[in-house]
């Protein structure tokens, strides 16, 4: 599949989470949403200029544009849904694709719990349930850290070459 034929086939298939999507197709995908937010944000720098601060010890850029911003959210839906099929065609649930989102859904409402919890466990901070706390975090963190790289690796595996539980093939075009 060549890169157009790609790009045409996800921005078709929309917001299509059912099929399953070949790699050369959610790959050149990838690569066309992210050289196409690059492009428009030189774009959005040369037509809305940017604003640098620079403060002892700190710079902040800001792009003041639309477009960069305007393409990645027009495309956010194509992406995720070509992500949804890509996982479909290694046989695992489109679900997969957003673990890390779930993971960090999973760290933020554990923290915020304990956070609660803590001073009437312990009678104030610092106690045991505070280590026990970091503890747990640092775990989370980890498995945070590690839950992206998994998705990749599972975005990189070959397809399954039979018809599986969420439909035939890709069709592949003839060499």
């Amino acid at each position: 599949m060549s890169f157009a034929e790609a790009v045409r086939t996800c921005l078709r298939n929309y917001a299509t989470f059912s099929g399953r999507a070949s790699r050369p197709e959610y790959w050149w995908f990838v690569l066309f949403v992210i050289g196409g937010g690059m492009v428009l944000g030189l774009v959005d720098a040369a037509l809305f200029g940017v604003r640098v601060e620079v403060a002892p010890g700190m710079f902040e850029y800001r792009n003041e544009g639309v477009l960069a911003p305007g393409f990645a959210l027009a495309t956010l839906l194509p992406w995720l849904a070509a992500g949804w099929r890509r996982m479909h065609d290694s046989g695992r649930s489109g679900l997969h694709l957003l673990y890390p989102l779930i993971v960090m859904i999973g760290i933020g409402s554990f923290a915020a719990f304990a956070q609660g919890l803590d001073p009437l466990l312990t009678g104030g901070p610092g106690g045991i349930f505070s280590d026990l706390t970091m503890l747990v975090l640092g775990l989370a963190s980890l498995v945070l850290f590690v839950s992206p790289l998994l998705v990749i690796w599972w975005l990189t595996r070959p397809g399954e070459p039979r018809t599986n539980r969420f439909g035939p093939p890709p069709a592949r075009r003839p060499a």
